[in-house]
């Protein structure tokens, strides 16, 4: 079971390791950020790895403390049963020497009764000892000899079975002994055996924990790889976004070029049709005549009160009959609708100046058709003038003012006749027409 963790866990470092790329010369940001986000995946697993392995190792490192603790308790027991067996063995080597001590004493005995009954069996057997008795012919004598007889008679057959009761005794605390000391030789085998098994565990689980931190030093010094090969992609990317801003900003500032010479171009072309029409409209309109006193109570009208329509030439018909109100109703109608450059229909599609030009045209009305010319258009006001109908002059762009600070304006190709705020660009100037 070791053996296929430590493999799997090579095979995934192997794999994590094949995945350490070189930094490609000229990728994309997307590719270096699909890198990093493939290395730090890498990294993440290698980390859940290493936090795996030492949580295993920490497991097998309570082991061995336990190891250690059960080995130091059945060392202590062995080393407790051999002072058992010790003091078996001298209490047995004592009991050995007592019990040789009683034999040797009931052999003794045994001894001096039969040299006692050899010497009263040659004397005459029964009648020898009769004779023994009678040898000094006092009656006393002879009942204290026959007293003495019998004393030593009970003397020694006491001793006899007091030996033969001892040895006995012996024999049997010997045997006790013996039996106690093949226990505790048992005893002693099992735990000499136990120790054996747990120094034995305790060399394995060691062994495990070496090759843990083996393990673990490896995926940390994949991990720092990793970790570099990020930093690594960061830069890159970092330097990919520096060059690609550079270079959106230098197409910025060339698209800018192009089209303020754009600009340019068709301001003077404006400029040319402006003043050509201004031109025509001149040679087509009389002089001014001021109007001549009948007699009434008109004043004629001083030259300062005639409206400026633009230095003297005008590109525009003023009408006191018609309402900003009612120019505004009839260009919202036309929301929604294409915006094309050039056009020349409401409906079908036409730019800035034209949406401009058209819906003023609607009411008998005659302004310019170039942006730049409707600058001069009618007169003058303030933004805090501006009513529903004035035109809004932009750099490139006119619109007509709605009121409450939005215009209505042929915009852009992508938005077409649309609505919007009077603030949406830079205001050149604001004319009123009606």
């Amino acid at each position: 079971m070791r053996n296929k963790r430590f493999l799997t866990l090579g095979l995934v470092i192997a794999l994590a390791g094949a995945q350490v790329l070189t930094v490609s010369a000229a990728p994309t940001i997307d590719e270096v950020q699909q890198q990093k986000e493939d290395a730090s995946q890498s990294l993440d697993e290698l980390t859940d790895s290493v936090n795996k392995l030492s949580e295993q190792k920490q497991q097998i490192e309570n082991e061995i403390d336990d190891l250690d603790a059960e080995l130091i308790s059945t060392i202590a027991s062995v080393n407790s049963l051999d002072q058992q067996i010790q003091e078996q063995e001298a209490a047995l080597e004592v009991t050995s020497q007592n019990l040789a001590a009683a034999e040797q004493d009931k052999a003794e005995q045994y001894e001096a009764m039969k040299q006692r009954m050899q010497y009263i069996y040659e004397r005459g057997g029964s009648g020898g000892w009769a004779t023994i008795l009678m040898e000094d012919g006092d009656i006393t004598s002879l009942l204290n000899r026959a007293e003495y007889t019998q004393q030593m008679y009970d003397y020694d057959r006491e001793c006899l079975e007091e030996y033969a009761q001892t040895v006995a005794t012996v024999t049997e605390l010997q045997e006790q002994q013996n039996t106690e000391m093949a226990e505790l030789e048992v005893s002693k085998n099992e735990q000499e055996e136990q120790k054996a098994y747990l120094e034995q565990k305790l060399e394995e689980k060691k062994a495990t924990s070496s090759n843990y931190d083996a393990e673990i030093a490896v995926a940390n010094e994949k991990a720092a790889e990793y970790q570099n090969l990020i930093e690594e992609y960061n830069a890159q990317i970092q330097k990919l976004v520096e060059e690609q801003q550079r270079a959106a900003a230098e197409e910025a500032a060339r698209q800018q070029a192009a089209a303020e010479e754009a600009a340019r171009q068709q301001a003077a072309a404006e400029e040319a049709a402006r003043q050509e029409a201004a031109q025509q409209q001149q040679q087509q309109t009389p002089s001014y005549t001021p109007p001549q006193n009948n007699g009434g109570n008109e004043d004629t009208p001083a030259a300062d009160d005639t409206p400026d329509y633009g230095g003297g030439s005008s590109n525009s018909t003023v009408s006191g009959s018609v309402s900003g109100q009612a120019v505004i109703d009839y260009a919202l109608q036309f929301v929604g609708n294409p915006y094309v450059w050039g056009g020349n229909s409401l409906t079908n599609g036409t730019d800035c100046s034209g949406f401009v030009h058209l819906v003023y045209a609607h009411f008998g009305i005659s302004v310019a058709r170039q942006s730049t010319a409707l600058r001069s258009a009618g007169y003058e006001v303030s933004y805090a003038e501006a009513q529903p109908g004035d035109i809004v002059c932009y750099d490139g762009h006119v619109a007509l003012y709605m009121g409450g600070g939005r215009i209505v304006h042929a915009s852009t190709p992508e938005t077409g006749i649309v609505t919007g705020s009077v603030t949406c660009k830079p205001i050149i100037t604001i004319r009123r027409v009606v």
